[in-house]
């Protein structure tokens, strides 16, 4: 199996970046591109970085606007549809466990999953407006993190559906060669950046917990819908951490 291949495999599926494989992924493929998130987070931001920097004469709102829909674009929407649907579930559920997996199964995006992508949308537009043309940390920093996450949360919980992409992904997969990407890629950051980078790993780390304990409580582990939630919210929260 080529090294690049698992690679490949997580930019088929976490972006809209046209990739061809010659043949469909095994599952032992598809469980290492999880190693790959982080890379594929930083080849985000990068995207985003330049995009920003392209657009560095145009007022900030229309700058803001611009950039979060090539965000949006080349992610296909694919975290912002697990957010709504983790959102309607959990809100929907009541409580119940098989209530909320059930409602997360659903097509269909309820008032509370709209809402959620409007805040969300809105939050990330308002950080990308009060930044620069030339701040860069952060576009980098809000994917890589958020994508990191994703892989911690897989590391350290169960998915709780007996069959999904969330079962593939840990297919034959070491926890202790994920966590040492996670630990690899947080003193990567908290090496190479400034204070800027330690208060996005921290606030990456505080809502990582907050979000994994409220899967476990509710749901018992993790689904892709909740990953997808965690990404969205993580990318969020590092934006605003520089303001703060």
């Amino acid at each position: 199996m080529s090294a690049l291949r698992p690679l490949l495999v997580a930019l088929q599926f976490l972006t809209r970046i046209p990739v061809r494989l010659k043949t469909p992924p095994s599952e032992v493929e598809v469980g290492r591109s999880l190693l790959m998130y982080p890379a594929v987070g930083l080849l985000i931001g990068a995207v985003l970085v330049a995009t920003n920097f392209a657009l560095r004469e145009v007022p900030d709102f229309v700058r803001a606007a611009l950039l979060l829909a090539t965000w949006v674009a080349l992610t296909g929407a694919l975290h912002l549809d697990g957010l709504s649907d983790t959102v309607d579930a959990f809100v929907g559920g009541r409580g119940d466990r098989e209530r909320t997996l059930a409602i997360m199964k659903d097509p269909y995006c309820g008032p509370m999953g709209v809402t959620a992508l409007v805040l969300v949308l809105l939050t990330k537009f308002a950080a990308l407006a009060g930044t620069t043309a030339t701040d860069s940390v952060m576009l980098l920093l809000a994917p890589l993190l958020a994508r990191t996450s994703a892989v911690l949360l897989f590391a350290t919980t169960d998915y709780v559906r007996n069959a999904g992409l969330g079962s593939v992904l840990t297919y034959g997969q070491s926890r202790t060669r994920l966590l040492a990407v996670c630990a690899g890629t947080i003193i990567a950051v908290l090496a190479f950046t400034d204070i800027t980078g330690w208060r996005a790993t921290a606030a990456t780390l505080l809502l990582f917990s907050v979000l994994r304990w409220r899967m476990r409580v509710r749901l018992g582990g993790a689904t892709g819908d909740t990953a997808g939630a965690m990404i969205e919210l993580i990318e969020a929260a590092v934006l605003l951490s520089l303001f703060f």
